[in-house]
């Protein structure tokens, strides 16, 4: 079989993924920079900013004066790699080996792959067209080799599609860089007067090593096809899955949970053998008729325990219709986390939210109750109050700020309230206040404690907060908001104290 292979080149790749998380910058210029040396640079531009004059290498405060509007997003490493290798896996679909082209490209292995699309042209823009309507500016090419895939779609200004055998001529014409060669090699090639590949071709290999080096020759045969290039090809995850076909239709609970049992046990060993634990599962039963129900549970953390899983599902069970009978079970495990191991102890120790025991308790509550009744909170680096906490993505996840020391009321309102006040001016903390008509007479009082807005995220007036205690031994938590100015100041209840 003649060997075809394709490369695709993402101009702006970076840009372009940040535009898909974030919407709302596609219609802006916008830059990603890292600092070097003693200056911040730019390491991609999308490609509204680089219309306007802004370009990867320039610093950030030239490119700021050639475009005022311009937005700059913090440049995270190792990005690039992350997204060429989620966009691999989604052109896996198209040929089952692609491998990742560091640092903006992906290089597939075609060979008999076109076929299945009607042939290599219709083939190459179902791809391109459904990465573009992804957001990214792509480009593609075909050839015989992924050297020559690679020129061309970087370079040819004439078809992306390079006929079998017809790899030299297309190349000849392209410039020393289409060759992927380092920059002192492309440096030293121009001084020479090297403008295309072609005279190269009908050198003697020895005069290109002795002046060039090896790494020219290398490329050029890569190129031409007489020395073969290994590629470093994408392993899609296999999925965490396990089947058990029935020789007989299930139609009992009593039948259904030893199916459960079989099909937990198989794919216990398997997270266990992996150091994996199960996050969530979802069983799969399909009927007789056709029809397929199913039922999930999720873990607030990993876990391969057969016993503690089974009896989750055994929760879940009675949601499963059997009618006519079951004839197939899958149970699929989408997500999974990495477990340590625990070691074995002499002596019980308190390991609070590390204790296997609590997280299986609250797996059991929230088969019950459903999980998103049972929250964990962990404290925000935020002055805003509402805006202080955050729920934890799992059981064992790390705050990254302590819990403010100053007091705070054990109910927090999600907004604040307005509320009608009497109070002395400029600071004195109110005498009466009226909430849901009812009206408090003050008692006790203690403050002000001033909270600024975050400046960064919006504009608006600071606040001065009381903690109050009415007639009835109630104590409450509300605040002014801005300057007090003779009369239009305004009051809000936020929270209540136990």
């Amino acid at each position: 079989m003649q060997k075809r292979f394709m490369a695709i080149w993402f101009r702006h790749l970076l840009t372009d993924g940040l535009a898909f998380r974030r919407q709302e910058l596609r219609a802006l210029p916008f830059v990603l920079a890292a600092p070097v040396k003693n200056r911040v640079v730019i390491t991609a531009a999308s490609a509204l900013a680089e219309q306007q004059g802004a370009f990867t290498g320039m610093a950030v405060a030239d490119a700021r004066a050639a475009v005022p509007e311009l937005v700059v997003v913090d440049a995270t490493p190792g990005k690039a790699a992350q997204l060429l290798g989620l966009l691999g896996l989604g052109c896996i679909r198209y040929s089952p080996i692609v491998a990742v082209d560091l640092p903006d490209g992906l290089l597939l292995d075609i060979s008999g792959c076109a076929h299945l699309w009607g042939g290599e042209r219709d083939y190459l823009k179902e791809i391109v067209l459904k990465l573009r309507a992804a957001g990214f500016d792509a480009r593609a090419a075909i050839a015989d080799t992924p050297g020559a895939a690679w020129a061309v779609s970087r370079f040819a200004r004439v078809s992306p599609i390079v006929p079998i055998g017809g790899q030299t001529p297309v190349l000849a014409g392209l410039p020393p860089a289409a060759l992927r060669l380092d920059v002192g090699v492309l440096e030293l090639l121009q001084k020479l007067g090297f403008r295309t590949i072609g005279p190269m071709l009908t050198m003697p290999s020895p005069t290109l090593r002795r002046r060039f080096g090896k790494e020219l020759l290398i490329r050029i045969d890569q190129a031409l096809g007489r020395a073969e290039e290994v590629l470093v090809l994408i392993v899609p995850p296999v999925p965490y899955v396990e089947r058990l076909p029935c020789l007989e239709p299930i139609k009992t609970a009593v039948g259904i949970g030893i199916a459960i049992e079989k099909l937990l046990t198989e794919l216990c060993l398997r997270l266990q053998a992996e150091g994996k634990g199960l996050r969530k599962a979802v069983l799969k039963c399909v009927r007789v008729d056709g029809r397929t129900v199913q039922a999930g549970i999720t873990t607030n953390r990993g876990s391969h325990s057969v016993s503690h899983l089974l009896k989750l599902f055994g929760l879940q069970v009675a949601k499963i219709e059997p009618a006519l009978g079951i004839e197939l079970f899958v149970l699929e495990a989408p997500k999974v986390e990495d477990m340590e191991t625990v070691q074995e102890q002499l002596w019980v120790v308190d390991r609070g939210l590390a204790d296997t025991a609590l997280a299986e308790l609250l797996d059991r509550v929230a088969g019950r109750v459903g999980a998103e009744a049972i929250r964990r909170y962990l404290p925000a680096e935020h002055y805003w109050p509402e805006r202080s906490v955050k729920v934890a993505a799992s059981l064992t996840e790390e705050p990254a700020a302590a819990w403010p020391v100053a007091l705070r009321p054990m109910r927090l309102l999600t907004e604040p309230e307005p509320i009608e006040v009497m109070a002395l001016v400029p600071d004195n903390p109110p005498k009466t206040f009226t909430y849901k008509d009812k009206r408090h007479r003050i008692i006790k009082a203690d403050g002000p404690e001033r909270i600024g807005r975050e400046w960064w995220q919006d504009s608006g007036e600071h606040r001065d907060y009381y903690v109050v205690e009415d007639s009835e031994g109630q104590r409450y938590w509300v605040f002014r908001s801005g300057h007090y100015d003779g009369g239009d100041a305004r009051w809000y209840l936020h929270g209540y104290f136990a």
